[in-house]
């Protein structure tokens, strides 16, 4: 079954390819900087999951998922953790990237591996590109590491719900 984007009739882009494709790397892309996102995504009755995926939408995971969310949100804050672009923090991103993209397009009616890859994708795009961006923003604003993460914490946040809410 196509996957229907905007269902509810919200400016008319059905079975949009561009969109899809988009939403997918973008929601890869927002867990990568950091987004609480991929375990709300999963909630009860968001995204229509069936089969092995199912199972983060039931309340154990979306808990377990959102907890670990609100720890790395919190962590990336600290002085003393780690850069993204480090082996544990890139494999991580990479893994979530992908599993939010397989639960994205499940949800939307395609197969997991579709989502999966631009997911992924996106992952590493935004670890790195989010490393970047933070880095250069902090130097050129001349302002706190905090001010910065936090807007790309809320934007990230924004991006991932309304990402999911196409499908």
């Amino acid at each position: 079954m196509p996957c229907t984007i905007n269902r509810r009739g919200r400016g008319g882009l059905h079975n949009d390819a561009f969109i899809r494709i988009f939403d997918r790397i973008f929601w890869g892309a927002a867990r990568a900087y950091g987004s609480s996102g991929d375990g709300m995504g999963g909630a009860p009755g968001w995204l229509k999951l069936q089969g092995p995926l199912a199972l983060i939408g039931s309340i154990p995971s979306v808990a377990i998922f959102t907890l670990l969310a609100v720890v790395e949100l919190v962590a990336d804050k600290l002085p003393k953790t780690p850069s993204r672009t480090a082996p544990p923090g890139l494999i991580a991103r990479i893994i979530m990237g992908g599993l939010t993209g397989a639960c994205v397009a499940a949800g939307g009616g395609e197969g997991a591996i579709l989502g999966a890859v631009p997911g992924i994708i996106g992952g590493v795009v935004g670890c790195f590109s989010g490393f970047q961006a933070r880095t250069r923003l902090v130097k050129a604003l001349r302002t706190p590491d905090i001010y910065v993460a936090l807007i790309e914490d809320i934007l990230a946040i924004a991006g991932s719900l309304w990402a999911v809410s196409r499908f």
